[in-house]
C-alpha cells in the first residue's frame, strides 16, 4: 500500500522519534541499521522529512537527527506519509485504473473507498508517540 521509501521513512520516524524521547540524536548510519535499509537511500528519505518539518538535521560531529519532543506527540503519520508519498493513497483507485470514479467505478470501488477512508483515519489520528509505546515496552519491533 506504502512505497518503500515511505515505509522506511515511518521506521525511521519513529525511531527518531523514540531516541528524540530519551534526549538523544541519532546518526544516519544508526537509523539505517535500525530499520535495515540501505545509507543512501535512508539519507534521500531523512532529507525529504526534514525539507517537511517531520525532523531536524543537526551537522557537526554531535549532530544527527531529531525531533522535538513536543512534536512527537503532534506529529502524525499522515504527515510522514504524506510527505513521502503525498495524497495518492487517498484518491487512487485500488485497481490503478485511471478512469475510476463514482461514476465510472472500478469492481473494487465501493469497497476501496471505505478501506481508504478508514485507512486515512487511522494515518490521521496516530502519532508518533503512539508507535514508540509499543517499542518502548518491547511489544512491537521496527526489524522483521
Amino acid at each position: 500500500m506504502f512505497s518503500k521509501a515511505c515505509e522506511y521513512g515511518i521506521k525511521a520516524s519513529t525511531y527518531i522519534a523514540l531516541q528524540s524521547l530519551q534526549d538523544k540524536r541519532v546518526s544516519l548510519k544508526e537509523i539505517a541499521e535500525e530499520i535495515n535499509s540501505p545509507v543512501a537511500f535512508t539519507a534521500k528519505i531523512l532529507h525529504q522529512l526534514a525539507k517537511n518539518d517531520i525532523l531536524d538535521s543537526v551537522k557537526g560531529p554531535a549532530g544527527g537527527f531529531q525531533i522535538e519532543k513536543e512534536n512527537v506527540e503532534k506529529l502524525k503519520l499522515s504527515h510522514v506519509v504524506f510527505a513521502i508519498d503525498g495524497d495518492s493513497i487517498y484518491s487512487g483507485c485500488g485497481l490503478g485504473l485511471e478512469k475510476c470514479n463514482e461514476q465510472q467505478p472500478c469492481p473494487l470501488h465501493d469497497k476501496f473507498v471505505i478501506i481508504r477512508n478508514e485507512l486515512k483515519q487511522m494515518l490521521e489520528e496516530t502519532s508518533l508517540l503512539d508507535l514508540t509505546s509499543g517499542l518502548d515496552l518491547g511489544i512491537t519491533f521496527l526489524k522483521r
